[in-house]
This record gives C-alpha cells, sequence and structure tokens, in this order.
C-alpha cells in the first residue's frame, strides 16, 4: 500500500497530476496481464470502453470480476484474441461466452475471494475502480459495490479510477485515497439501474410462506429478484427486522422506510445494516449515499459464516435452479450449461443454521417453463453441479408449501418435497422415487 499523504503534501496536486482522458489511463495495460474490473454496478463503463478500445494493441489480457450491470464488450469473439475473462460469478452479460467456452469460470465461495486475491490465487496486476469523488480529505469511496474489490486494489501494481460524481458515498469498509490511485478518469454519469420485475400470485404466495417462518427480531439475508421482493412485500407487520446480506435492493428501502427494519436486535454491526454490495434503482443508490446506518464491508467479512452465525436469529433466504429428492441444491447451472455460480448461498445458508434462532432457506417456483418443467427432480440433471449439499439443506418452500428438511432420513425428504412439488408432477415423482430405490436395493456392490 502507497503512504498516504503527510502534512507537508497535498492530495489534490496529487489528484490532479494524476487526471486523464480514459485512453490515458488504460493505456497503462500491458498485454498478457491479469487486470480486475469492479462488480455489479460499479463496473466503470468508461475504462471498460477505452480498454476495448485498445483490442488490436493488446494480445491475452485476461479480466477477472464477479457480475456486472455494464455491458461487457470484451466477450465478443472478434475479441477473442486480446481479452479472455474469468467470472468469479456468471452474469448475464458474460455467459454465453463462458459456455462457449471464449470464457472462464472459476467456482468459489463469495467469502473465499479476496483471500484467493490475496495469496495470487486469482491474479491482479491492473485494478479498474469506479469511485466517487474524494471528500476534504482525499478519501474516495467504493460506493456500491466494495465486495472483494478491497483486495483487489490491494494486490494490484497498478491502480485505476473512474472517478464519478454520481457515484454515491457509503461508509464502512469502503474508502481509498486518493494517493493510491495511479491514473484518475473523471466522470459525471448515472449508474446503471435494474429494474423490479412485476410480481406474480406464484411470487406472492412463496413469499407469504417464507415471511410466514421470519420471526420478529430476526436478521434477514436475501438476494435480488421476484422472490426475495416479494418476500420483503409480506413483511410488514413485522417488528425489529435487521439486514447482514452480500446485498440488498429497494425492497429493504422500503421497509426501512415503514419502520420494519430497525436492526436493533442485530448482534453484528447492531442498529447498521450490514451489506457488501447493492443493486437496484436510483432511489436505492440516493437512499445509501452518505447514509451512515448502512455499513458496507468486504465479502470475507459480510459472508464469513463464523460472523453470520454471530446474528440473532439470521434467517436466509436463497434460490435455486433444481432440487433433487435427496435435498441436493443445483443454483449456478442447467446441466452442463453454467448459469451463474456459488456467489454467496452456502455462506449464509451455514452461517444460519448456527445462529441462535435462526433458519436457511431455498425458496423455488414449483416449476419452470411456464409449468412444463418440475423445478423438484427426483436426481439433478446430467452435469448439474451441487452448490448447497443435501447436508446443508432445511427449509424448502414452493408456491405449495413449505418443507422442513433437517434432521429427516431419504425417504421423509422425499415425501416432503413431493408434497410441495407441482400437483401436474407428483404421480411421476412417486414413480421414479419409488424405481430409484428399487434400483438401489438391486444393485450390487463391487
Amino acid at each position: 500500500m502507497k503512504p498516504l499523504v503527510t502534512p507537508t503534501q497535498s492530495w489534490r496536486d496529487h489528484y490532479k497530476r494524476h487526471c486523464m482522458s480514459a485512453e490515458e489511463a488504460v493505456s497503462k495495460i500491458s498485454s498478457g496481464e491479469n487486470v480486475y474490473i469492479q462488480s455489479n454496478a460499479a463496473a466503470p463503463e468508461l475504462l471498460i470502453q477505452a480498454l476495448v478500445k485498445r483490442s488490436d494493441q493488446l494480445r491475452d489480457v485476461r479480466i477477472h470480476h464477479l457480475m456486472t450491470l455494464s455491458p461487457a464488450p470484451y466477450t465478443l469473439p472478434k475479441y477473442r484474441d486480446a481479452f479472455r475473462v474469468n467470472a468469479l460469478f456468471i452474469g448475464g452479460n458474460v455467459r454465453d461466452a463462458v459456455n462457449d467456452d471464449r470464457a472462464d469460470y472459476t467456482p468459489i465461495f463469495l467469502s473465499e475471494i479476496p483471500n484467493a486475491i490475496d495469496k495470487g490465487i486469482i491474479p491482479v496486476d491492473v485494478c479498474l475502480l469506479h469511485l466517487s469523488m474524494p471528500d476534504e480529505h482525499g478519501f474516495c469511496s467504493y460506493g456500491v459495490s466494495v465486495d472483494v474489490s478491497v483486495a483487489a486494489q490491494r494486490r494490484a501494481r497498478i491502480v485505476i479510477a473512474q472517478v464519478n460524481a454520481q457515484m454515491p458515498r457509503t461508509f464502512g469498509q469502503a474508502t481509498i485515497h486518493v494517493t493510491e490511485i495511479d491514473g484518475i478518469v473523471e466522470a459525471d454519469i448515472p449508474l446503471p439501474e435494474l429494474k423490479r420485475g412485476e410480481l406474480g400470485p406464484i411470487e406472492r404466495q412463496i413469499g407469504a410462506y417464507v415471511a410466514s417462518l421470519v420471526e420478529d427480531g430476526a436478521t434477514l439475508q436475501l438476494g435480488i429478484g421476484k422472490i426475495p421482493d416479494a418476500v420483503l412485500s409480506s413483511l410488514t407487520d413485522r417488528k425489529d427486522l435487521g439486514v447482514h446480506t452480500e446485498m440488498f435492493s429497494d425492497g429493504v428501502v422500503e421497509l426501512v422506510e415503514a419502520g420494519v427494519i430497525t436492526n436493533a436486535c442485530k448482534t453484528v454491526l447492531s442498529g447498521k445494516i450490514a451489506t457488501s454490495f447493492v443493486m437496484g434503482t436510483k432511489r436505492l443508490y440516493d437512499f445509501v449515499d452518505n447514509n451512515p446506518s448502512v455499513e458496507f464491508a468486504t465479502s470475507d467479512f459480510i459472508n464469513d459464516p463464523f460472523v453470520v452465525g454471530q446474528n440473532y436469529k439470521m434467517t436466509s433466504i436463497n434460490s435455486a435452479i433444481q432440487i433433487d429428492l435427496s435435498g441436493q441444491v443445483c443454483s449456478g447451472s442447467i446441466g452442463t450449461q453454467l448459469y451463474s455460480g456459488f456467489g454467496g448461498q452456502v455462506d449464509f445458508v451455514r452461517g444460519a443454521v448456527r445462529s441462535k434462532g435462526g433458519k436457511a432457506i431455498i425458496a423455488i417456483p414449483s416449476t419452470a417453463k411456464n409449468g412444463k418443467i418440475s423445478k423438484i427432480v427426483p436426481l439433478l440433471a446430467a452435469g448439474a453441479g451441487v452448490v448447497t449439499s443435501r447436508g446443508d439443506v432445511h427449509y424448502v418452500v414452493t408456491e405449495y408449501g413449505i418443507a422442513d428438511l433437517y434432521g429427516k432420513n431419504l425417504n421423509q425428504r422425499a415425501q416432503s418435497l413431493i408434497a410441495i412439488s407441482h400437483p401436474d408432477f407428483r404421480e411421476n415423482l412417486e414413480e421414479q422415487y419409488a424405481n430409484i430405490r428399487m434400483r438401489s436395493a438391486h444393485s450390487i456392490d463391487v
């Protein structure tokens, strides 16, 4: 880490000397280097655009990042020789490239990525950040996305920052001094927004069932999407809820304003929402701006199961692509087709069940493709990866009810999951499960 300013130095002089165009800033990147790009709603678009314009001058540049909301033009086939992405979580903008073998995917728990960066297992030569304007002391904020970026900045040889007048200033483990930045590109552009989807009857029913498991005083972890939104909309009559989560969106803001989320019963960062990043609309970004009640921290703290488990009544709520009748949860792939990744699901599942009064919940619609496919299956699809093991799963919720799998044997698990599957598939699930048990009984160990 570079030294901070001394009383005889002026950080403003450093800032002015290191201001430059995006094109000049990315000229510091050389072929063969590893480039980290800040994640989620904080991907630095001006730097990305300038980097792609240099494609004819670069070869074998490895780009590492989590999901990003911004476009990922470096994944286009025409840039194959210049750039190759290593996705630490697969977003929609890199999914085709990963499955077409134009990009890579590293399966890893979100809580462990900073350690892998610190050890050089995930190498970082250049770090591209998207920061707030500096305060009177010369500190910029990481804004809406802290997650693994602090580790990347710490490891990088060169740090280049898009400093944006519209990036919120956030509190917590979320600052970097301008003297630690080698290239500064000023911007005044809005952050990308993630709009909320309209809730249907299935999501609302799932939300109601999940909400029935959430007690007053519970601390919540939720992801993003219709089901988390439906859960939040069903919690308006609860008292003193808290939030300790890798990320949150607009629905949390509504419960804060309604007095439902107070964080009064939390035992980790009591009185504050604890998070690693946020994604949503401008309303959300305005909410976290200069808001000391929201504490941003790195994912090796926020997602650490031992930290998570210290929260009172920690309640984790996650989703899945498939669940088999033994309770194995596939959340990151559709058969052999990679879809997302590990994220923080296992981190929070394991933390929640170690919490005093905690609960771990997997919530899914019973079907996919307009009711044509059951998401509860006898066996996971060939090639599907297990994210959460059958030993970790506790509650599973669909629009047809709640199954509590903890401590249940395989037959009990199967019957509980069939009972909350879509009625159109229950008879077939019963038959296929009976066939599986029959084959198992007649198998011969060799």
